[in-house]
């Protein structure tokens, strides 16, 4: 399989020992990229998400299988291999992997992998050249290093939610979660940013590097400009629904047949949507003309667009908006998305092969490269699937593979 891949990052080979979401959802951008990743999984288990439905997956004959969709949405690409790493057995296998790797990325709670002698110091005394990035909800140090962390709760506890959500006092009002696990996401993709900055690296000193990466410090990073509208501000930010705190106007409005976005960012396209609504003197009112002043004076402007953007339909106002350069949107259901023109026009549903379903359709990656184009080989692997494959790369004959698989190691 690996020999098939293309990609930027074709050359190198990852072992990833982690489940869930944040760091595969790295290894999967590898695997996007070219690199062939190699996925451990508990033997007759496997990743926790596989089970994380319904939905399942339907097999051609319309049977359900154990292929969730959960576990679908971040394994595309990637090799399973299963390994009971509890066992001496086991783990020499990963040890032999993670001779043969460039990267290993895994996510147990701190110091675990070290009782195994797979932890960072280990497997790099075997491979010097191997860069090695551990993903924990609160990193390997700190009062913390020893919590077991879900997305839900480092929304919670680092902010995020205090920031999300419609005000106390408004109907609806208090503390949400964003709708896709957001945390995760973020760090798969630092993580995947600091593994590809330690290749970077390697290159020009041809040593690996150990990666420490934590949600919570995730978390924390991206709070972005409401993290600093605190440390310049002094005050704490709040939940606003969906009322932008530094630009106006930027919130959600309705028309007269449906809601829509409004993402207003410069005077100029201010200027622009006071002359589409038939009151260009809104533009030149000290109260409005600036974007501090529409700020400060938020609630006298909402009421006076909210009025008059119930005297259009939703459609038509947008088409004109858009005509004007005044960002603007509907807000579209997932289903309208992935058929949204723009984007079946830029390819990015795909149907991939499987060997249960025949094909599945994905989302695929948003990265483009003129000359390395992507190519998406393969939809996320069946349990255990390449485990033969990977152990004969290994060296080993079918009889070691059987005696192996009859013990219930891999």
């Amino acid at each position: 399989m690996a020999s098939e891949r293309t990609g930027p990052l074709a050359h190198l080979k990852v072992l990833d020992l982690s489940r869930i979401m944040a760091a595969p959802w790295a290894t999967q951008i590898f695997a996007d990229l070219g690199a062939d990743v190699i996925k451990i999984e508990r033997p007759g288990v496997g990743d926790d998400t596989r089970s994380w439905g319904p939905p399942f997956l339907k097999d051609s004959q319309g049977g359900v299988t154990k292929e969730s969709g959960y576990f679908l949405s971040v394994n595309r690409g990637k090799r399973s291999v299963t390994v009971d790493m509890a066992t001496t057995e086991g783990q020499e296998i990963v040890r032999g992997l993670a001779r043969q790797a460039d990267i290993v990325i895994e996510n147990f709670k701190a110091g675990t992998l070290k009782r195994y002698r797979l932890d960072a110091a280990s497997l790099r005394a075997d491979n010097p050249r191997l860069i090695y990035c551990s993903v924990t909800g609160f990193g390997q140090d700190g009062p913390r290093k020893d919590q077991a962390a879900y997305d839900f709760a480092i929304q919670a506890m680092g902010g995020l939610m205090s920031v999300t959500g419609e005000r106390d006092d408004k109907p609806g009002g208090g503390p949400q979660k964003v709708g896709v696990p957001i945390v995760d996401l973020m760090t798969g993709m630092y993580a995947a940013v600091a593994v590809l900055a330690a290749v970077a690296k390697r290159d020009r000193t041809g040593v690996g590097d150990v990666i420490d990466l934590a949600m919570l410090d995730v978390q924390a990073a991206f709070l972005a400009n409401q993290a600093m509208n605190h440390l310049v501000g002094g005050h704490s930010p709040q939940r606003g629904g969906n009322r932008h705190p530094n630009i106006q106007p930027q919130d959600v409005f309705a028309c007269a047949d449906g809601f829509f976005v409004l993402a207003v960012g410069n005077d100029g396209q201010f200027a622009k949507l006071c002359e589409v609504l038939g009151h260009a003197e809104w533009s030149s009112d000290e109260r409005f003309a600036s974007n501090a002043a529409r700020v400060r004076h938020n609630p006298e402007l909402t009421a006076l667009l909210s009025g008059r953007f119930m005297t259009f339909n939703r459609d038509d106002l947008i088409a004109r908006l858009d005509v004007e350069g005044v960002p603007a949107a509907p807000i579209n259901s997932v289903p309208q998305v992935l058929n949204d023109p723009q984007i079946l026009h830029r390819e990015m549903v795909r149907d991939l092969p499987h060997p249960k379903a025949g094909s599945v359709r994905h989302v695929v990656s948003p990265l483009r490269f003129e000359n390395a184009p992507l190519e998406f080989p393969r939809s996320a692997p069946l349990l255990g699937e390449d485990t033969d494959d990977a152990l004969a790369q290994l060296g080993l004959g079918a009889d070691q593979i059987a005696v192996l698989r009859g013990k219930g190691i891999i």
